[in-house]
Protein backbone atom coordinates (compact mmCIF):
# COMPACT_ATOMS: atom_id res chain seq x y z
CA UNK A 1 0.00 0.00 0.00
CA UNK A 2 1.49 2.98 -0.86
CA UNK A 3 1.38 6.31 1.30
CA UNK A 4 -1.78 8.27 -0.61
CA UNK A 5 -4.14 4.75 -0.18
CA UNK A 6 -3.30 4.84 3.66
CA UNK A 7 -3.78 8.72 3.91
CA UNK A 8 -7.16 8.25 1.65
CA UNK A 9 -7.95 5.69 4.16
CA UNK A 10 -7.42 7.72 7.10
CA UNK A 11 -9.38 10.27 5.56
CA UNK A 12 -12.06 8.47 5.08
CA UNK A 13 -12.15 6.72 8.93
CA UNK A 14 -11.63 10.69 10.05
CA UNK A 15 -15.07 11.18 7.83
CA UNK A 16 -16.57 8.16 8.91
CA UNK A 17 -16.20 9.41 12.81
CA UNK A 18 -16.96 12.60 11.81
CA UNK A 19 -20.76 11.58 10.49
CA UNK A 20 -20.98 9.51 13.57
CA UNK A 21 -20.37 12.16 15.80
CA UNK A 22 -22.36 14.74 13.91
CA UNK A 23 -25.33 11.77 13.67
CA UNK A 24 -26.05 11.35 17.47
CA UNK A 25 -27.07 15.04 18.35
CA UNK A 26 -29.14 15.00 15.14
CA UNK A 27 -31.22 11.99 15.89
CA UNK A 28 -31.13 13.30 19.84
CA UNK A 29 -32.54 16.37 17.99
CA UNK A 30 -35.21 14.47 16.20
CA UNK A 31 -36.79 12.77 19.39
CA UNK A 32 -36.87 16.32 21.04
CA UNK A 33 -38.71 17.42 17.89
CA UNK A 34 -40.61 14.29 17.99
CA UNK A 35 -41.70 14.92 22.08
CA UNK A 36 -42.36 18.75 21.54
CA UNK A 37 -44.51 17.93 18.50
CA UNK A 38 -45.92 15.14 20.67
CA UNK A 39 -46.43 17.81 23.63
CA UNK A 40 -47.90 20.73 21.27
CA UNK A 41 -50.67 17.89 20.05
CA UNK A 42 -51.52 17.38 23.19
CA UNK A 43 -52.46 20.08 24.55
CA UNK A 44 -54.45 21.53 21.63
CA UNK A 45 -56.48 18.66 22.38
CA UNK A 46 -56.81 19.55 25.38
CA UNK A 47 -57.54 23.61 25.12
CA UNK A 48 -60.61 22.65 23.22
CA UNK A 49 -62.51 21.88 25.77
CA UNK A 50 -61.03 24.45 28.16
CA UNK A 51 -61.74 27.03 25.11
CA UNK A 52 -65.40 25.98 25.02
CA UNK A 53 -65.50 25.96 28.52
CA UNK A 54 -64.39 29.44 28.97
CA UNK A 55 -66.87 30.81 25.58
CA UNK A 56 -69.70 29.46 27.87
CA UNK A 57 -68.74 31.32 31.20
CA UNK A 58 -68.46 34.30 29.13
CA UNK A 59 -71.69 33.63 27.53
CA UNK A 60 -73.39 33.20 31.28
CA UNK A 61 -71.32 36.39 32.52
CA UNK A 62 -72.87 38.82 29.90
CA UNK A 63 -76.55 37.50 30.48
CA UNK A 64 -75.71 38.24 34.15
CA UNK A 65 -74.80 41.61 33.42
CA UNK A 66 -77.41 42.43 30.80
CA UNK A 67 -79.95 41.60 33.97
CA UNK A 68 -77.87 43.91 35.98
CA UNK A 69 -78.30 46.49 33.61
CA UNK A 70 -82.11 46.35 33.89
CA UNK A 71 -81.53 46.64 37.02
CA UNK A 72 -79.32 49.64 37.75
CA UNK A 73 -81.97 51.43 34.90
CA UNK A 74 -85.01 50.65 37.09
CA UNK A 75 -82.77 51.53 40.39
CA UNK A 76 -82.02 55.17 38.06
CA UNK A 77 -85.76 55.64 37.38
CA UNK A 78 -86.70 54.31 40.81
CA UNK A 79 -84.69 57.60 42.13
CA UNK A 80 -85.78 59.95 39.68
CA UNK A 81 -89.48 59.56 41.13
CA UNK A 82 -88.21 59.36 44.57
CA UNK A 83 -86.75 62.82 43.60
CA UNK A 84 -89.66 64.00 41.69
CA UNK A 85 -92.53 62.73 45.07
CA UNK A 86 -89.77 64.83 47.45
CA UNK A 87 -89.62 67.99 44.97
CA UNK A 88 -93.59 67.59 44.89
CA UNK A 89 -93.81 66.99 48.83
CA UNK A 90 -91.67 69.88 50.03
CA UNK A 91 -93.32 72.13 47.45
CA UNK A 92 -96.80 71.10 48.53
CA UNK A 93 -96.21 70.74 52.28
CA UNK A 94 -92.70 71.83 53.04
CA UNK A 95 -93.58 75.77 53.25
CA UNK A 96 -96.71 75.29 55.12
CA UNK A 97 -94.85 73.17 57.96
CA UNK A 98 -91.91 75.75 58.24
CA UNK A 99 -94.86 78.64 58.70
CA UNK A 100 -96.53 76.53 61.02
CA UNK A 101 -92.99 76.01 62.81
CA UNK A 102 -92.10 79.25 62.59
CA UNK A 103 -95.48 80.50 64.03
CA UNK A 104 -95.70 78.04 66.81
CA UNK A 105 -92.06 78.76 67.74
CA UNK A 106 -93.00 82.51 68.10
CA UNK A 107 -96.22 82.10 70.00
CA UNK A 108 -94.66 80.10 72.60
CA UNK A 109 -91.31 82.64 72.75
CA UNK A 110 -94.41 85.19 73.24
CA UNK A 111 -96.03 83.60 76.08
CA UNK A 112 -92.28 82.90 77.44
CA UNK A 113 -92.12 86.52 77.58
CA UNK A 114 -95.60 87.50 78.93
CA UNK A 115 -94.58 85.10 81.41
CA UNK A 116 -91.75 86.83 82.40
CA UNK A 117 -93.45 90.22 82.15
CA UNK A 118 -95.81 88.53 84.49
CA UNK A 119 -93.81 87.33 87.23
CA UNK A 120 -91.53 90.46 86.71
CA UNK A 121 -94.47 92.74 87.43
CA UNK A 122 -95.63 90.94 90.84
CA UNK A 123 -92.28 91.78 92.01
CA UNK A 124 -89.72 89.81 93.54
CA UNK A 125 -91.27 90.72 96.39
CA UNK A 126 -93.93 88.33 96.10
CA UNK A 127 -91.80 85.53 95.86
CA UNK A 128 -89.34 86.30 98.80
CA UNK A 129 -92.67 86.94 100.57
CA UNK A 130 -93.75 83.26 100.00
CA UNK A 131 -90.34 81.96 101.11
CA UNK A 132 -89.87 83.91 103.95
CA UNK A 133 -93.21 84.03 105.67
CA UNK A 134 -92.82 80.16 107.21
CA UNK A 135 -95.69 78.18 105.04
CA UNK A 136 -93.56 74.63 104.86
Amino acid sequence: MSAGQIAALIAAGAFVLLVVLVAIPLIKLGRTLDEATIAIRKAHERSDPLLIGANDTITHVNTQLERVEGITANAQAVSGNVSALSSVFTATLGSPLVKAAAFSYGVSKAIRARRKAKDGAEGKHSRRGRKGSGRS
